[in-house]
């Protein structure tokens, strides 16, 4: 009677083959797979990431252009000179008396005048045109100036230095500035405040 020897062990049963099979390895990371997989678009974004940094601070740090100077102050650029007397207008109060001035911006922006007026409590003064009007740079303008003698015992019969208070505006300040117009309108004003006053006690 034969008999039947030991059974052979089957294939993956040995202990070396079990121990040294593919299937025994750890698995790999999920994260690492996926690097794995799209390393070349992650490197490809990170280049363009650095490229867009370097651009930005590139022009962040490029030169800037000088800021353009501020516009001149009103009273640097208007001139204000006496011209000679007017006749007074036919509707002008008793005791008025007229004289023109020419107005000239030089440069900058338009120069407004806001207002005319005068040191003397006893004379009040209306312009034509009336203020406030404006004048560009590089033109003038003529002015007649209308004074009104309210009380001649407040008015200076001998003005020495006889000046126009001129309220300028433009796009840098409104300023107050005062006009000196010279010998020939403190003449013509003394003149003129003698003739309105000499019959007259108020």
């Amino acid at each position: 009677m034969s008999g039947t020897g030991p059974v052979e062990p089957g294939e993956g049963t040995h202990a070396w083959e079990t121990l040294g099979s593919p299937a025994s390895a750890p698995p790999r990371g999920r994260l690492t797979g996926l690097y794995d997989r799209h390393r070349r678009a992650v490197l490809g974004t990170a280049a363009t990431l650095a490229l867009l940094a370097g651009g930005g601070y590139l022009y962040a740090t490029r030169p800037q252009p000088p800021e353009p100077p501020d516009p001149p102050y009103p009273s640097q650029v208007t001139d204000l000179h006496y011209l000679s007397g007017e006749p007074t207008s036919a509707g002008a109060e008793p005791r008025s008396f007229s004289f023109g001035v020419e107005l000239s911006v030089l440069s900058g922006p338009p120069v407004t005048v806001v207002r005319i007026s005068q040191p003397y409590a006893g004379m009040s003064v209306a312009s034509t045109p009336k203020a406030p009007f404006g004048t560009r740079a590089g033109t003038s303008r003529k002015i007649v100036i209308t004074m009104h003698v309210a009380q001649c015992r407040k008015v200076p019969w001998n003005a020495g230095l006889p000046f126009l208070d001129v309220t300028l505006r433009n796009t840098r300040a409104i300023e107050v500035h005062s006009f000196i117009l010279g010998q020939r309108y403190a003449q013509h004003l003394s003149e003129a405040l003698q003739v309105a006053c000499s019959n007259s006690s108020g």
